[in-house]
């Protein structure tokens, strides 16, 4: 019986060092991440094998388990540049990003977790500078957002190429213009609208007036028809003829024949 403590101490021992060690041996990634496997006796860092993904794993309990979060993520600068003819212009933009799932290992040998403001951040910017100095301000405040935001996403991935980070989308927010030069723009687009729709006008009006001239050149040109075409004979054999409809007309009236002028009947009503 005194033997019990002295046996029981170790077994407690072992059990204690074996729940440590499992607690060592395992690692659960979450959804959304994945691991780096460090060896600290195997070469650190490994590259030549596929990330651990989401779940419950074992490892060597000296390894470590270093996650990233591989869903995409977003990122929003606010850049001073400069444009073509060199006036300061800043702008709001937002950048959809992740890290290549397939490449972690390098990407935390090479760059490490904050691979963000080392590669990505600067690419954004020094994309940013270039595709807005192509550009003159009343272009950026107009009619060039969507060419700039693709122009940007390509220079970024340019900057990225080889560093392990896929660039999904660039969004351009906001491009803040010095006050003047605002309003000069604002003032310049208001005139051209105002122009637009003056000739508008003036071209409807002309073509208005192009109707109203062909439509009245049609007319004479059928009266003048008409008028050749009027002969006296023609006239007469109208008249008799309308003169033949009114005698079959209930109305009472008088038709002298022969009395008229080129010997037309004259109809002398009831009233």
């Amino acid at each position: 019986m005194e033997k019990l403590p002295k046996i029981g101490l170790p077994v407690l021992i072992l059990i204690v060092v074996a729940i440590l060690f499992v607690s060592k041996s395992t690692h659960t990634i979450g959804s959304g991440y994945a691991g780096v496997l460090y060896k600290t006796f195997g070469g650190g860092v490994v590259t030549d094998q596929p990330p651990l993904g989401e779940g419950f794993h074992f490892i060597a309990p000296w390894n470590k388990v270093i996650e990233y979060e591989i869903r995409q993520q977003a990122i929003s600068e606010r850049m001073d540049v400069l444009s073509v003819n060199g006036l300061e212009i800043k702008v709001d933009g937002t950048v959809w990003y992740q890290p290549d799932p397939t490449q972690l290992g390098k990407l935390h040998q090479e760059k490490g977790k904050d691979y963000l403001q080392r590669i990505l951040g600067p690419a954004i910017s020094a994309a940013a500078r270039e595709v807005v100095g192509r550009y003159t301000p009343e272009q950026l405040y107009s009619s060039k957002r969507d060419i700039i935001q693709q122009e940007i996403l390509d220079e970024t991935r340019k900057g990225v190429d080889g560093q392990y980070i896929i660039v999904n989308r660039v969004l351009v927010k906001d491009v803040t213009l010095p006050p003047t030069i605002k309003d000069a723009i604002e003032r310049k687009l208001r005139q051209e609208q105002e122009s637009l729709e003056y000739e508008f006008r003036l071209t409807k009006a002309t073509k208005e007036a192009e109707r109203q001239r062909i439509d009245a050149e049609g007319k004479a040109a059928a009266n003048k028809i008409l008028s050749a075409s009027l002969t006296d004979k023609i006239l007469q054999e109208k008249g008799i003829e309308a003169t033949l409809e009114l005698s079959k007309s209930s109305n009472s009236k008088v038709i002298v024949i022969g009395s008229g002028d080129s010997g037309l009947p004259i109809i002398l009503g009831n009233q």
